[in-house]
């Protein structure tokens, strides 16, 4: 009677234990652990996948931006009264031929040419404002391509932004550069762009093409936009 007990006691012990050993250490590592799995390999593509996406949608708004702004940059050259060649760029403002640039690249007594969608059409400067640094030109020329002036309220540090001009290699070219808003104030516009003098008149682009400024070129490369404000204040609009 005794040993029949002690089996059934022993037999029971070790279902026990195995329901235990079952319970705690291998139903977990089958279920638990490819459930962690399966949420770690769910969670860690998508985070990628995101930021690419969002780094192609943000190209494409650039590159279209160009496209749809490009036509409307001028490249200036000046041979001043003691034969110096300055080269620069400007912006075309209405349709009908309406130019804006720094007056730095418009020396009083030089000789111009304007290089507008491919022509070099006549000029006249209707007015120069040294004090602003900036002059209005006018050229015979009409159904230009223009920009659309962006709110000066909305500029925000860190913003993208980038700036398109023309350089003259042995033909005007466009080149285009790109950065952030550095830090602004309602005079100026500093970026983190780092430029050659020679793109001095280039104009400053928000991500959407929309303008915000006309760079000037410290010594250093660094580029400070006349801000869109001062623009329409000589524009009188």
């Amino acid at each position: 009677m005794s040993k029949n007990f002690l089996k059934i006691v022993l037999v029971f012990g070790v279902g026990l234990c195995g329901g235990i050993f079952a319970n705690q250490i291998l139903w977990p590592s089958l279920v638990e652990r490819p459930l962690i799995d399966q949420y770690q390999l769910a969670n860690i593509p998508v985070s990628v996948t995101e930021t690419k996406e969002i780094i192609i949608q943000e190209n494409n708004v650039l590159q279209n931006s160009i496209e749809k702004i490009e036509k409307a940059i001028v490249g200036i050259k000046t041979k001043t009264e003691n034969g110096k060649i300055i080269s620069g760029s400007g912006l075309v403002v209405t349709s009908d031929g309406l130019i804006i640039t720094l007056s730095d690249i418009i020396s009083p007594k030089g000789d111009f040419v304007f290089f507008v969608d491919g022509e070099t059409p006549n000029w006249q400067i209707l007015k120069r404002d040294t004090k602003k640094n900036l002059a209005l030109i006018k050229v015979d020329m009409d159904d230009l391509k223009t920009v659309s002036f962006a709110d000066f309220d909305e500029t925000k540090l860190g913003q993208r932004v980038f700036l398109l001009g023309i350089v003259f290699d042995t033909k005007p070219l466009r080149i285009v550069n790109e950065g952030i808003v550095k830090f602004f104030t309602s005079e100026y516009i500093r970026t983190n762009i780092i430029e050659k003098k020679t793109l001095s008149g280039s104009a400053l682009f928000n991500i959407n093409g929309d303008l915000l400024g006309l760079n000037t070129i410290d010594d250093d490369g660094g580029i400070t936009a006349i801000p869109i404000t001062k623009i329409r204040e000589f524009l009188g609009y």
